[in-house]
């Protein structure tokens, strides 16, 4: 079933979709839709509008979203296994309890979203801004991360064991119970790390001008 261009917000979706189509959504209104529950494998949303949007509990295996976004879009325990989003803004989206099992997101505007306590063994990050996002618990273990934007972020006890950080930023992070062992930080940002985000990088590799900084910034002079 296709929608092209239509005005759909504040409509009850779910029961109008079934199961043994594909969808697309192109440059739709979806501000407050309800898609709780909704049989959405394979579907495309493409520069749609997502303001408020209800994805709960909807069966989005394999989606594909690109452009298009809005606040506070609700994907709270939907099933999002392979999903791909693409230069989408998810500004304070929730994620809490989805499965995002091999789901991709590329090049979206994450500020303020949620995505701990989501499901599966993982998701891949690229050139988005996750500031002041909530990432708690969330594992991206031996991914290589390129263009990410962590200011401010929580990213209390997740593991980043051998992963790659590619001009990305750490300013202002949360580490409470962070993991980064071998992780490669001589492509980020760090800031000016406090004694607890130092004792959080134990483990980490750092370049000579990162060390240079950190023992600076403490007094210390390294000739």
């Amino acid at each position: 079933m296709n929608f092209d261009g239509e005005d759909l917000s504040h409509l009850s979706m779910t029961d109008r979709l079934t199961a043994d189509e594909t969808h697309l959504f192109r440059g739709c209104d979806l501000t407050e839709t309800d898609f709780w529950g909704a049989s959405l494998a394979g579907a495309r949303f493409e520069s749609c509008v997502l303001e408020h949007t209800d994805f709960r509990k909807a069966d989005l295996d394999s989606a594909v979203f690109t452009g298009g976004g809005g606040l506070r879009a609700r994907f709270a325990d939907a099933d999002l296994l392979d999903a791909v989003f693409t230069d989408v803004d998810l500004s304070s989206a929730h994620f809490g309890g989805a499965l995002l099992t091999d789901a991709a997101f590329t090049g979206c505007r994450m500020i303020g979203a949620s995505l701990t306590g989501s499901r599966g063994t993982g998701f891949t990050l690229s050139r988005s801004n996750l500031t002041m996002a909530n990432l708690g618990g969330c594992s991206l273990r031996g991914q290589t991360l390129e263009g990410i934007r962590f200011d401010d972020a929580d990213l209390s006890g997740c593991d980043f064991t051998e992963t790659v950080f590619s001009d990305c930023r750490l300013i202002g992070t949360k580490v409470l119970r962070t993991v980064f062992a071998k992780a490669d930080l001589r492509g980020a940002d760090l800031g000016q790390p406090d004694d607890v985000k130092l004792r959080a990088l134990s483990g980490a590799i750092i370049n000579q001008t990162q060390a240079n900084a950190i023992l600076a910034a403490r007094g210390l002079t390294v000739v």
